[in-house]
């Protein structure tokens, strides 16, 4: 069963200027449910995605929460760097501790899918951090090359297309191990993972740029963060893909031996990654958040 669309639910559009390397930059966010709540929970996508992959989760969570949903620079409605290595996790962390404080809150719960669980992981890691309650979607401390090289093939070559039923049909392809999604969550994902092109037709709404950075940091071997995931004190829930190429299942089991010892919870049927669009989804994260 999937979860259905809450009308009733508002979804309000908001931005924060940010500080990098190079100068500013403008970070878009969603908000949901009632401003002047004292519980936030961030949520944060993957490497190409964008905000608006929370939607469903979101209008679950906006019952308890202030839910805000951003879309790490270079993606979405957010700025683009000129300066393409400066797409790196330190810059987006930072971002992220400049949208807690825009927020005016001391303490938040996160939600990170893949890159959004990376930024969630080091920011949860430091001493003071406010991140009380994590939720890593299909990503932990040990990150695949096999993945890695996957994500290099299509990140930043995705072509231009006519109309949305051809940007449609490449979502699919390139994002198949999201899983059995409805035909109605593949349009959503499309429609808001794609913007007009110059000269008309579509393209992928994010940075090509971003390519550039992930390919130069790509290395031989495996990616070891388990001093990072270790200084974590949070509770902690993982939810894993059962056909995930990023996360193995032997990390997933250990991260529940080690660190904060988190809960980990495999999703059958699903690659790399749980969307949270589906209702038993939903209520796994909602359910941990709220305990």
């Amino acid at each position: 069963m999937n979860q259905p669309h809450n009308n009733l639910v508002e979804m309000r559009q908001r931005s924060v200027q940010c500080a990098g390397a190079h100068g500013l930059h403008r970070m878009a966010y969603t908000e949901w449910g009632a401003a002047e709540n004292p519980r936030v929970v961030i949520c944060v996508h993957g490497l190409t995605r964008c905000s608006r992959d929370f939607d469903f989760l979101a209008q679950a969570l906006a019952r308890d929460y202030r839910v805000i949903c951003p879309d790490v620079v270079g993606r979405g409605k957010s700025d683009w760097l000129v300066h393409k290595n400066d797409y790196a996790l330190p810059l987006y962390v930072a971002d992220m501790v400049t949208l807690i404080a825009r927020l005016n809150v001391d303490q938040v719960h996160w939600v990170g899918t893949s890159m959004g669980g990376l930024i969630g992981m080091l920011l949860a890691g430091l001493p003071q951090s406010p991140i009380t309650r994590l939720v890593l979607n299909d990503v932990g401390p040990v990150i695949t090359i096999e993945s890695l090289k996957r994500i290099g093939e299509y990140v930043g070559r995705a072509p231009k297309f006519t109309d949305i039923e051809e940007a449609e049909k490449f979502v699919r392809v390139v994002s198949a191990p999201f899983g059995n999604l409805t035909d109605a969550q593949w349009r959503h994902l499309t429609v808001h993972s794609t913007r007009s092109a110059a000269g008309g037709g579509l393209e992928m709404a994010y940075d090509p740029g971003i390519a550039e950075s992930f390919r130069q940091a790509l290395v031989e071997q495996d990616v070891d963060l388990w001093p990072v995931y270790d200084a974590i004190l949070c509770p902690a829930l993982v939810m894993r893909g059962a056909q995930s190429d990023l996360l193995s299942h032997e990390t997933a089991v250990a991260m529940g031996k080690r660190g904060p010892r988190a809960q980990v919870v495999e999703i059958p049927e699903v690659g790399h990654a749980p969307m949270l669009m589906d209702a038993m989804q939903i209520d796994l994260v909602q359910r941990f958040l709220l305990k």
